[in-house]
């Protein structure tokens, strides 16, 4: 007698090993969607983050928001936040993110410029608030990938 087609238990064997991988990957692309996000902010306050440092080199302080605009540097449009600037002593530029990150509530990314005494160079350290905001590799991705950009 010929067999043909599949036996349950073999139907339920695939059935596991699909259920298996699924409960791996899952989470995993997830945590890839929010570095995503994060790096693509990072990308798009670039811009923004070398204005304000020329402008730290040639006037010894930072420019605001309208400051930029009167340069010619242009906020980004983002299509999931804001951009906002702060200018003076410290330059800090915020991305309120309006989306949720893997947590609860909307994060804001801050970048603040460190420059190094003595120095002629700026680094961005990158934050993230609040911390509740965003899943563990998130916020993981943000200490060690974002800081120093």
């Amino acid at each position: 007698m010929k067999q043909q087609g599949f036996t349950l238990i073999e139907l339920m064997i695939v059935v596991a090993i699909i259920g298996i991988l699924a409960a791996i990957a899952i989470p995993q692309y997830k945590n890839y969607v929010i570095n995503a996000k994060l790096s693509a902010a990072a990308s798009s306050v670039a811009s923004i983050e070398t204005a304000m440092a020329n402008d730290y080199q040639t006037n010894g302080a930072f420019p605001d928001t309208n400051q930029l605009s009167t340069e010619g540097t242009n906020m980004p449009l983002v299509n999931n936040g804001t951009v906002t600037v702060t200018g003076g002593t410290t330059g800090v530029i915020n991305y309120a993110f309006n989306i949720p990150l893997g947590g609860t509530g909307n994060p804001t990314l801050t970048f603040t410029a460190q420059p190094t005494a003595g120095a002629s160079t700026l680094t961005w350290v990158a934050s993230i608030t609040p911390t509740t905001a965003i899943s563990a590799s998130g916020l993981n991705y943000v200490q060690t990938k974002l800081n120093g950009s």
